[in-house]
């Protein structure tokens, strides 16, 4: 055997070597199970980090965009809730206003009150004379006259400013006789009249006693002395819508 077929022996136990191998080879590798494994891991990695670039953040992004809109959607929602809580309580308030507007407008006169107050005023003067002995001081209206034919606005600015061009006031003088005791009831008796009613310019000075007649004798009157009352009763009137509307385009005096 010569040298050269000794070396074409080792050659070919190269061959042999590398044809026993169980690994796969390429490109000069040798794809043992770790490299496999190494390059599965690669594999998956960058399969996980498509994934995520091309499906997992667009849908986080949506679902971010979709929260952000739920939650603006969300305050519409609870203003318009806040916006229904603040009408009902503007009605509230309003229903409120309109009670009170009513409550104070019934302490004011009106022109029915006005057409009943003569009766209604003489009646509280004579409702104390039923227990009043015949010889005694009987009260009794002497004077009631108004002093023009219709209520006028106010603008003198006499109940303050605010008060000018909303109401109107018509001025009655007045005057009764009677005794002290009755003068109290009777002033009494006129504060608790349903319209509001204002007494200015009050004067009481003692009355002439006078000598009362019955069954054509003449009987001297007994007891405390009487007094005669007098004073300006003003009734106030809320004008009405159409007298605001007119005394607002009506101009300023001067």
């Amino acid at each position: 055997m010569t040298l050269s077929e000794d070396l074409n022996f080792a050659d070919q136990g190269e061959e042999f070597d590398s044809a026993a191998s169980p690994y796969p080879v390429a490109f000069g590798i040798t794809f043992t199970p770790q490299i496999i494994g190494a390059i599965a891991g690669v594999a998956g990695l960058a399969g996980a980090l498509f994934i995520l670039l091309n499906l997992v953040m667009p849908a986080w992004d949506t679902y971010q965009q979709q929260q952000a809109k739920s939650g603006e959607l969300q305050g519409q929602i609870d203003q318009k809730k806040a916006n229904l809580k603040q009408i009902e309580q503007i009605k509230k308030d309003l229903a409120d206003a309109k009670q009170q507007k009513i409550q104070v407008l019934g302490l004011f006169s009106n022109e029915k009150t006005l057409d009943t107050l003569l009766l209604d005023l003489n009646r509280l003067i004579e409702s104390g004379n039923a227990q009043v002995p015949p010889n005694a001081v009987k009260a009794k209206l002497q004077k009631f006259a108004p002093v023009t034919n219709k209520a006028e606005p106010i603008t003198d600015g006499s109940l303050g400013v605010a008060v000018n061009n909303k109401l109107k006031r018509l001025n009655i003088n007045v005057e009764f006789v009677g005794t002290y005791e009755q003068t109290q009831s009777i002033l009494r008796n006129i504060e608790r009249l349903q319209p509001l009613l204002i007494v200015k310019d009050y004067q009481s000075v003692l009355a002439p006693v006078q000598a009362s007649t019955q069954s054509g004798k003449t009987i001297r009157q007994v007891g405390p002395a009487p007094i005669t009352t007098s004073f300006q009763l003003q009734a106030l009137i809320p004008l009405t819508p159409e007298e605001l509307a007119a005394a607002a385009k009506a101009p300023p005096k001067q």
